[in-house]
């Protein structure tokens, strides 16, 4: 089980792969790449990643915004990657809600800062006010074992599979065991996605 799954949407092969490539190196997993709005609606609908990389400006049209409203229905959060910066354009990028935006260009350091920093900002944003083990288990059919409710909660704070791991001292083999385990008992099949079906069954 990877790190992170990432669908990646830029209209520039380029730098599709070049972002790609970041990606792998800092131990995230690549989803898809779409290199125009179908593409990346097609992809959503097929798959759950746990973040987008949503470039903003596909095919000389801002169709960044509608992907981005898509993507909210979804409940994944999504990082603009965009050459513009002017007030304007980050006036209706922040109706959209993302959570972050990256003016090109950047290097995988603030590439991978900034998917840190929207995981676990989208995890803050969605914690339900009571997380406890015995409330999630009266809402599933195969109960959460005491260990998978604390990995549960680890990746609630936005946590990574690393300090996962050394937090409650054990392998990343066997965190990402753990993590299979939770999507299958929550019928998930990401973070984010199981981040979102905790918040709407305990709301």
């Amino acid at each position: 089980m990877p790190f992170l799954r990432v669908l990646i949407v830029e209209d520039d092969p380029i730098i599709a792969e070049d972002i790609k490539e970041m990606l792998t190196n800092v131990n995230y997993s690549v989803q898809g790449i779409a290199y125009d709005k179908n593409d990346a609606l097609e992809i959503l609908d097929k798959t759950k990643p746990d973040l987008v990389l949503l470039d903003l400006n596909l095919s000389g049209e801002y169709e960044g915004f509608e992907i981005a409203n898509y993507i909210n229905s979804k409940k994944i959060p999504f990082i603009y990657l965009t050459s513009y910066s002017g007030k304007e354009i980050l006036d209706k990028a922040k109706n959209t809600l993302p959570m972050g935006y990256i003016v090109k260009p950047f290097n995988e350091r603030e590439l991978y800062s900034a998917i840190e920093i929207a995981i676990y900002n989208f995890s803050k944003f969605l914690i339900p006010i009571d997380l406890n083990r015995e409330n999630i288990n009266k809402l599933i059919t195969n109960e959460l074992t005491q260990k998978e409710f604390e990995i549960l909660k680890g990746l609630y704070e936005g946590k990574n599979n690393q300090q996962l791991a050394e937090e409650n001292f054990v392998s990343l083999n066997t965190v990402k065991t753990h993590l299979k385990n939770i999507f299958e008992k929550m019928d998930t099949h990401s973070r984010s996605e199981t981040i979102a079906k905790i918040n709407e069954i305990l709301r």
